[in-house]
């Protein structure tokens, strides 16, 4: 459904993005894992319209997105911070997408009861954003990107500030929310272990470009990159990722 390919983006005389080309399918989940600064944040801010490219192209199901702004293409981002509205309730939050498209009131508390189930939140739309923990607002927050239905989904570091422990707990509910709702997802993150659990396919990010693709342990057994071997070892005794 998305294909980027060969997209270039020059920051200056840096390289942000230097020929990174990918593909997702319908109902697909794929990381994007990477050390810092390696272009994950800006191929996630291209993808969803927000960044130009110097070149290259984006397509989703045959379209060029090159003249589409970001707010036509439909696409749901989250990023690591949540951006929740700290004056808006769970229920008001989580509607602001279907408020944007004009959704009818009756059919937008609908969906909001709906993606609030998905995420394990039922019954919250009345709560402050100020009584949240970490875990609660995650939730909130993803319920809010797939509100709108959306064709697909980008996740920036989404756990990023969370704790090691919320974190372990909470991956695993992710990829259960988006597999339930059958949306295709591209999840941005540094950690191995996050990659692992929550995408059926990881591409590994290096300066740029997309250098491997495949299950972290494809990865391991076939590639003959010594960067890529190295990156992707399991790092530690309880077998996560740590770099």
């Amino acid at each position: 459904m998305l294909v980027v390919d060969d997209v270039r983006v020059m920051f200056g005389d840096t390289a942000a993005l230097d020929g990174a080309t990918l593909e997702v399918g319908p109902d697909e989940i794929v990381a994007i894992l990477g050390p810092s600064g390696c272009g994950k944040s800006t191929l996630l801010r291209v993808i969803a319209g927000l960044q130009p490219i110097d070149s290259g192209t984006v397509t989703f199901d045959g379209e060029d997105l090159s003249t589409v702004p970001s707010h036509r293409r439909r696409f749901g981002l989250m990023f690591q911070d949540y951006a929740l509205f700290p004056h808006r309730s769970v229920g008001r939050n989580v509607r602001f997408g279907l408020e944007m498209q004009d959704t009818p009131a009756a059919t937008a508390d609908a969906r909001v009861a709906e993606v609030l189930e998905l995420v394990g939140l039922t019954g919250w739309q009345p709560r402050p954003i100020d009584g949240l923990s970490g875990g609660e607002a995650q939730r909130v927050a993803l319920a809010r990107t797939l509100a709108p239905r959306p064709r697909l989904v980008l996740l920036d570091e989404p756990l990023g500030s969370l704790d090691r422990l919320l974190r372990d707990r909470l991956v695993g509910e992710i990829r259960q929310i988006l597999t339930a709702a059958s949306t295709p997802a591209i999840y941005v993150t540094h950690d191995h272990d996050e990659a692992e659990r929550v995408a059926d396919r990881t591409l590994v990010m290096r300066a740029g470009r997309i250098v491997a693709t495949g299950t972290l342990a494809e990865i391991r057994a076939t590639s003959t990159d010594p960067w890529v071997r190295d990156f992707v070892e399991i790092q530690g005794s309880d077998g996560r990722g740590s770099r």
